[in-house]
């Protein structure tokens, strides 16, 4: 049963290391991830209010001139797809497989969040356990500092991994509202496109 235990001890400890860089990667990646949504914000700011404009004057006889009221130096995700919409748009199948690829593209723009938020609090937890047993043995040794130096390193874990999950939970959430109304948008336009067709 010793040597189970001890098995245990040694995979444990020897997981601090690996459990410390993945946090420090985390938490590097999700300043990065603040910088690029913070531009992602800009660039919606600039195009929503246009692109709403754009739709509500829009039928499906002057569909096929809505390109020239989208916003032209703006290339959000959104835009891109709407203009290969337009130029697909005697094409049902094709405007389709846009929308099912626009989804896909938001799935995968949403992952570096997702990612964040689950394995910031679980690395974080594993940051925090794995130097509890260094630091309950020192204590029962009467080794204090030996106990400050690992209980240190535990809350700056918890903290670490707490700060990555929260910057993509908050991410993950508001990209989530902003693709909502990007699909609207896009399958109002296919249907559009589809009483273009339709009336021709």
């Amino acid at each position: 049963m010793n040597l189970i235990s001890d098995i245990l001890y040694w995979i444990s400890t020897g997981l601090l290391v690996p459990v410390i860089l993945i946090l420090i990667l985390l938490f590097i990646r999700s300043l990065i991830l603040i910088g690029s949504f913070f531009g992602q914000y800009l660039a919606i700011q600039k195009s929503a209010t246009q692109i709403r404009k754009a739709l509500s004057s829009v039928n499906s006889y002057n569909v096929g001139e809505l390109d020239s009221h989208l916003p032209q130096k703006n290339n959000t995700l959104v835009l891109s797809y709407m203009r290969q919409m337009l130029a697909a748009k005697d094409d049902v199948y094709e405007q389709q497989r846009l929308l099912s690829e626009f989804e896909i593209a938001v799935d995968k723009d949403l992952n570096i969040s997702k990612m964040l938020s689950k394995l910031g609090p679980m690395m974080g937890l594993m940051g925090t356990l794995i130097p509890m047993g260094p630091a309950l043995a020192g204590l029962a040794s009467g080794d204090i500092e030996s106990m400050a130096r690992n209980m240190q390193v535990a809350f700056a874990t918890t903290v670490t991994g707490l700060v990555a999950a929260a910057i993509g939970y908050v991410t993950q959430q508001v990209k989530q509202r902003w693709y909502l109304q990007d699909i609207v948008n896009l399958e109002y336009l296919a249907n559009k496109l589809k009483e273009l067709k339709i009336t021709k």
